[in-house]
């Protein structure tokens, strides 16, 4: 054992175990304050110290529990100042969901990711937790007539195999099918089965909700995925928004729409077989597609702020 983690050992066993200050560990250890803090950050870092959140506050409020009893879900609410602008609210809900993430994750566990903005900013608040056996797996296609969308993906994806020490294994096809009888061909193709059988298998799944109008541009609407016309089709077949690139009403329904018969994102249907299914949204203009998520069942744990909770309340009436 080396010399810095000695003292950061002690600093951190010293802190969260015995309740010490950080001025008395510093005179105990012989070292500043500042070099403390800075221990107990990179014991935080390198997972030597987990912090687990038994029950956030958030769960406990009025509105949280309106939603829970309403959805039966799990809500976690983050507190954010109205006044603070889409970006603020954003980063301060993932990092609430980057911390629930690292510690919702297990060893031998599948984890089923999505991509999408609210995605990128979750990836930026994991923790290190080495797992042993586990893969993260992509669970909606990614490539558009303009690129392979492997770049952006990518970076979400390695940045949570790099946290967790964990196989990342991509899904090698567009975000929507330009016909459905192709998509119907590939799904018996090997590699395709493959992913598929995998995501038929998953231990957990975190994903963000789409919003074909929203104050942050969901990248489905905004990166040439869907061209004006489709777009237009859309909002006159009522639908709202989407999750993994599946496409929603505000009452849920999905299953109907056409252009789902050529969307490769797990369906609702899909998504409720997974054990543990943490939904992140953060902002009150995609409070109907996030209403349309819920009441197509696809999450057990939401991971919202409070003003975009209480748009989803006020929009169902709660």
């Amino acid at each position: 054992m080396n010399a810095k983690y000695e003292d950061m050992y002690q600093a951190a066993t010293r802190y969260y175990v015995q309740g010490e200050t950080m001025e008395s560990i510093s005179r105990q250890l012989g070292i500043s304050r500042s070099s403390v803090s800075r221990l107990l950050r990179e014991a935080r870092e390198t997972g030597l110290v987990r912090i687990s959140l038994a029950d956030h506050i958030g769960s406990q409020s009025p509105l949280a529990s309106i939603l829970s009893d309403a959805f039966k879900v799990r809500v976690h609410l983050v507190w954010v100042r109205e006044s603070s602008n889409e970006s603020f609210r954003l980063d301060q809900v993932s990092r609430l969901a980057g911390r629930m993430f690292t510690e919702s994750v297990n060893d031998h566990s599948l984890i089923g990711v999505a991509w999408g903005v609210t995605l990128s900013a979750v990836v930026k608040h994991l923790g290190y937790r080495p797992l042993v056996n586990s893969s993260v797996v992509q669970i909606n296609g990614g490539a558009n007539q303009f690129g392979s969308g492997i770049p952006y993906i990518g970076e979400i994806m390695e940045a949570i195999g790099s946290a967790f020490d964990s196989r990342v294994v991509l899904f090698p096809v567009p975000a929507f099918f330009d016909y459905p009888e192709t998509k119907q061909a590939m799904w018996r193709e090997s590699s395709v089965k493959m992913v598929k059988d995998m995501h038929a298998e998953l231990d957990l799944a975190i994903f963000g909700v789409g919003a074909l109008h929203a104050r942050i541009p969901s990248r489905v609407y905004s990166a040439g995925y869907l061209d004006s016309d489709t777009m237009k089709q859309l909002s006159a077949e009522g639908v709202v928004g989407d999750v993994c690139t599946v496409l929603l009403r505000q009452d849920g329904s999905w299953a109907d729409i056409p252009m789902n018969a050529q969307a490769t994102g797990m369906t609702p249907q899909e998504l409720k077989q997974v054990p543990r299914r943490l939904c992140v949204a953060a902002d009150p203009s995609r409070a109907a597609a996030v209403l349309g998520a819920l009441r197509a069942g696809v999450a057990t744990d939401l991971l919202i702020d409070e003003g975009t909770a209480r748009a989803v309340a006020d929009l169902a009436k709660l």
